[in-house]
């Protein structure tokens, strides 16, 4: 009797199953799809996130496992531009896990390509391409509706964004423009222009795209993502063609629209702020470009750790209330099991098997986490390093986030110290010789002697201490 009754049930579910995953399509994917990204680009982070909590329970209630993987994809992707890469894993892992069974391929897609976008933030290109090519073969033979042709928009447009980090223009180019064929928020064209500026270096092109869409966007108030790259590129465009008043006009926009959306697009304040300084470096004012440096690095300092602390208290939020649904669910599901015998012994076998594989991912993150780690420390000391020899004036902001707490420590010992004594312990600190700072600073060897000396009586340091040694003392 209980044999036929499931044999009934699962004919009656795979009938249905094509009708359901449209109607899903249609009434969750879709509208979470599209106001996911009207909140993620106009940076409306609170909503962003309340949305997601609330298509979350919506996909619970429906026992909608994809939709929930979407949730968890939408939130992963939010965590990117801020640069909190272990948070982001975090939720594509939780993504991947629902995924991996599923047998809808828009989905699938959808996870492979945003998960290239992961890799590509981490540098690592090639796994990249490889989780783009998954997401185009997945998408390939899936029918044509508003949502997949979202999703194919966005797969054209990373692979057009790897190719042009790949420096493989023509290919980007048209890549983008495949892209701009599914696209009416004007993203491909600030990225086609911006390819023209500084892939093609064609300057008549460039100026077309960003200043059509950077206008368009001024001219309808529009104080988003795309308004802010439209209005970034453009400045940067008058800049490279020496039109500073105009440059500086479309920089102070994207500042204004900056101050607007920065809890989603933290990153833009840097590339701002960097600008505006060579903006007025090049028209010889150098008070103010030395403050928009001051500015830029005052608001990372005083910024970046209160975002992403209230980010991270949300997501903990989030996490710990889908952990407790999932715990419910699982008691809802025991109830049910004890009804047969022969399903509690099959369910216990797959839970064994879940678990080991659970503890496997596990082992497997832990290892990820601590790659992902040195991978981030190695690369943030080797720009420190660059920036030191190039004598870039960003050096110092840059050198403090790689080595927190050695600048405090520092003027701990002689609060008195200048800006200039700060780079010179630190360029000390990274155990660079008199000569090569000599080298780095243009000066005389002889003058770096004589600095290192006055330091030494700054700082206190006994004879006999070797300056190097004082200062690894101090980490």
């Amino acid at each position: 009797m209980i044999r036929c009754f499931i044999f009934i049930l699962l004919c009656i579910l795979t009938s249905c199953s094509k009708d359901v995953h449209n109607q899903y399509e249609d009434d969750f994917d879709y509208p979470l799809l599209r106001q996911n990204e009207k909140f993620r680009l106009s940076g409306d982070y609170d909503s962003l996130v309340l949305l997601n909590k609330k298509y979350y329970r919506k996909a619970e209630k429906m026992g909608y496992a994809e939709g929930e993987a979407l949730c968890f994809l939408n939130l992963g992707n939010v965590n990117l531009p801020l640069e909190n890469y272990q948070r982001a894993e975090f939720f594509f892992n939780k993504a991947e896990q629902i995924l991996r069974h599923s047998k809808n391929n828009i989905h699938k897609a959808k996870f492979n390509n945003d998960y290239s976008n992961f890799q590509l933030q981490l540098k690592r290109m090639d796994k990249s391409f490889e989780y783009n090519t998954l997401a185009m073969n997945y998408i390939k033979d899936t029918k044509e509706s508003p949502f997949r042709n979202d999703i194919l928009f966005k797969i054209y447009y990373k692979r057009g964004d790897y190719f042009y980090r790949r420096k493989q223009y023509a290919p980007a180019l048209k890549y983008f423009r495949m892209a701009g064929k599914l696209d009416h928020t004007g993203r491909s064209e600030c990225a086609i222009g911006d390819l023209y500026l500084y892939g093609f270096k064609n300057m008549d092109s460039a100026r077309f795209y960003l200043s059509k869409i950077a206008e368009a966007c001024n001219r309808q108030g529009r104080t988003d993502g795309i308004a802010l790259n439209a209005n970034t590129v453009l400045g940067e465009y008058y800049m490279i063609t020496r039109q500073y008043d105009k440059a500086e006009e479309s920089l102070k926009k994207a500042l204004e629209i900056n101050k607007k959306t920065k809890y989603v697009f933290a990153q833009y304040t840097k590339y701002i702020y960097t600008d505006l300084k060579s903006l007025y470096e090049s028209k010889g004012d150098k008070e103010k470009a030395l403050m928009y440096l001051e500015a830029y690095t005052k608001e990372r300092d005083r910024s970046d750790a209160a975002l992403l602390k209230a980010i991270n208290n949300d997501m903990e939020g989030f996490i710990t209330e889908t952990d407790a649904d999932t715990k419910k669910h699982r008691y809802n599901i025991l109830a049910i099991v004890i009804v047969s015998v022969l399903i509690f012994a099959l369910l216990v076998m797959y839970a064994l098997k879940i678990v080991k594989q659970l503890r496997d991912r596990k082992k497997q993150l832990r290892n990820e986490a601590e790659e992902l780690k040195i991978q981030m420390h190695d690369s943030t000391q080797d720009q420190v390093i660059e920036l030191a020899r190039k004598n870039d004036p960003s050096f110092l902001a840059v050198f403090k986030e790689a080595y927190p707490g050695f600048i405090e420590r520092v003027l701990a010992v002689n609060p008195d110290l200048e800006n200039s004594d700060l780079i010179f312990c630190a360029m000390l600190k990274l155990h660079f010789t008199s000569k090569e700072i000599a080298g780095y600073t243009s000066v005389q060897p002889r003058s770096i002697q004589q600095k290192k000396y006055r330091l030494r009586k700054k700082l206190n340091i006994p004879t006999e201490t070797d300056t190097y040694q004082f200062f690894d003392s101090l980490a």
